[in-house]
């Protein structure tokens, strides 16, 4: 009776050798993914940091040139790179392990009606031995987008740009009713 209810359960055992040779390309394909998948979350995280930040500095900067040669580089910008950096995880050591991150770069360019910021998030290389071990001549055989790749992975790791703009808070005077109450 039992059977006709399992019939798998009287057959032969699955063979070994094939899960035991499946099994390590199971693992680099899981590592791939999990890799792919910390650079699209560090690419969202970026557009975020760089809305806020761009918009913070839209909306706490000063015109006058005495408060932006002063408040706004020293306590400002230092500020706000503080924050994206605690927000994308420089200050967690295990989110800057996952997202391979070593430094963050911010440059906040004004113009006349625009103010331009750029973050810059560089990471390291996530040197997955197996794949590193090789020669990259031999592996690529002279193809571009494969030594890029080969140099992201083994080398020399990569950049995440956001480019933000944003126009000048030009703060109007407050509302005053005529009669001045």
């Amino acid at each position: 009776m039992m059977r006709k209810l399992f019939p798998f359960h009287s057959k032969q055992g699955q063979a070994t050798t094939e899960v035991v040779l499946l099994f390590p390309l199971f693992v680099i394909f899981i590592l791939f993914i999990i890799k792919i998948f910390g650079l699209l979350i560090l690419s969202q995280k970026m557009e975020i940091a760089g809305y806020y930040a761009a918009r913070r500095f839209q909306l706490q900067s000063h015109v006058t040139d005495y408060y932006a040669n002063t408040w706004d580089r020293r306590f400002l910008k230092k500020d706000i790179q503080e924050k994206v950096e605690s927000y994308l995880g420089f200050d967690n050591p295990g989110m800057r392990k996952f997202l391979n991150l070593s430094e963050l770069k911010m440059d906040i360019q004004t113009s006349g009606t625009w103010v331009k910021v750029v973050l810059t998030a560089h990471t390291r290389p996530p040197r997955i031995r197996f794949l590193c071990n090789y020669n990259k001549d031999q592996v690529c055989d002279r193809d571009d987008k494969c030594l890029k790749g080969y140099a992201f992975l083994c080398e020399t790791g990569g950049q995440v740009e956001v480019i933000k703009y944003v126009g000048h808070n030009e703060r109007p005077s407050p509302y005053q009713r005529p009669e001045g109450t």
